[in-house]
């Protein structure tokens, strides 16, 4: 098959791990006969540099037309002064929602092989696998702001539309896994999470009854992420609790490098970026972790193009270079680390052993 796709690097350590991942995606195409066409665009801090904007139009018109975004991290100490008109985390709220992605995917499946690294007891972390589904375009990030010499508000709101479609989508990703679901909110404080958690309870009930629905406040969740992650199985949220609590998740893996996400709307188009940010300390050396943005470039396989098998090549690949020891200094320290590229490197040599497409094609 033939894909455009736009590739955002973004700020710091965003142009090196967008390398791997792409590296990764065209070894994929050359093994299996597809034809993939990269473009690079600006956006983020490097965005407002070049253009006076942290989401030019010409990088949102090229979003628009892709068939799918691998994007790489924004943001910086250059541009965070806290009263910055412009930051280059607007550039990342716009463009979400210039293209409707409405749901934001993270899986957490902790490898074997990175368990030490956790801070989490590693008997606790065996066997987990779950999804975090975060609505990613409403709520408290998007809501009307104020601010005066005597306070500032920043306005939580929800729609009815809002929570319906994004608990569907958690719903319907859970039919294709262990069918439960989690609802996180604040209900007995927030009337916004009163909505919520009504809305869910309706539209499990009325569209999915094969869907077991429990409910959590998000304090509780909290401590039960790290004290029982197997416990759970998908988790949908709204979307500041999300942003903590997949942050937190990310300690279930080891390092923030590992994870990958996926940003959807209700096309086939999607924005796939690991969960890390910038990390302006370390960006130029060629240390940092490329495994988060492999793995979102195998979600942008699965969801975008629909080459499930290649998405799952790219997943093993991943297994075995981590089993092979393949890690980068924030898992492994800086006496036997590898370097960016030699782990994309060795990502890319064991696409060769890891699986075949026919076979799981079969």
């Amino acid at each position: 098959m033939h894909a455009d796709i736009v590739v955002l690097p973004g700020d710091g350590i965003g142009p090196e791990v967008t390398a791997a991942a792409v590296a990764v995606l065209q070894a994929v195409a050359d093994r299996h006969g597809h034809r993939f066409a990269f473009a690079e665009h600006d956006i983020g801090g490097i965005a407002i540099d070049r253009h006076g904007d942290p989401l030019p139009a010409a990088t949102l018109d090229a979003c628009r037309n892709a068939d799918a975004v691998l994007l790489g991290a924004v943001g910086g100490p250059k541009w965070s002064a806290p009263n910055a008109p412009v930051r280059p985390e607007q550039g990342l709220l716009a463009l979400r929602r210039g293209l409707g992605l409405y749901a934001n995917l993270r899986p957490v499946q902790p490898h074997p092989a990175t368990l030490g690294a956790s801070p989490i007891k590693p008997h606790l972390l065996a066997g987990v696998d779950l999804l975090v589904v975060r609505e990613l375009t409403g709520g408290i990030y998007f809501g009307d702001k104020t601010r005066d010499a005597e306070g500032a508000s920043d306005l939580c709101r929800y729609s009815v539309a809002e929570i319906e479609r994004v608990v569907r989508r958690a719903c319907t990703l859970a039919r294709g896994r262990r069918r439960h679901v989690t609802s996180v909110d604040k209900a007995n404080v927030l009337e916004t999470s009163r909505l919520w958690r009504e809305t869910a309870e309706r539209v499990v009930g009325e569209e999915f009854p094969d869907v077991t629905l429990e409910h959590q406040l998000v304090d509780s969740m909290a401590m039960h992420l790290l004290s029982r992650p197997r416990a759970y199985d998908v988790i949908v949220t709204e979307n500041m609790f999300g942003d903590i609590l997949t942050d937190e998740a990310s300690m279930l893996a080891g390092s923030m490098g590992l994870l990958p996400s996926a940003s959807l709307g209700d096309g086939d188009r999607g924005l796939y970026e690991p969960i890390h940010g910038s990390a302006p300390d370390i960006a130029g050396r060629g240390i940092a972790n490329p495994v988060g943005a492999i793995l979102s470039a195998a979600l942008l396989l699965r969801h975008s193009l629909r080459l499930e098998a290649e998405a799952v090549c790219v997943e093993r690949a991943v297994g075995a270079a981590l089993d092979a020891g393949a890690f980068t200094a924030d898992l492994a320290g800086d006496g036997r680390a590898l370097g960016t590229e030699a782990v994309a490197a060795a990502v890319i040599d064991a696409l060769a052993t890891a699986c075949h497409v026919s076979e799981l094609r079969d």
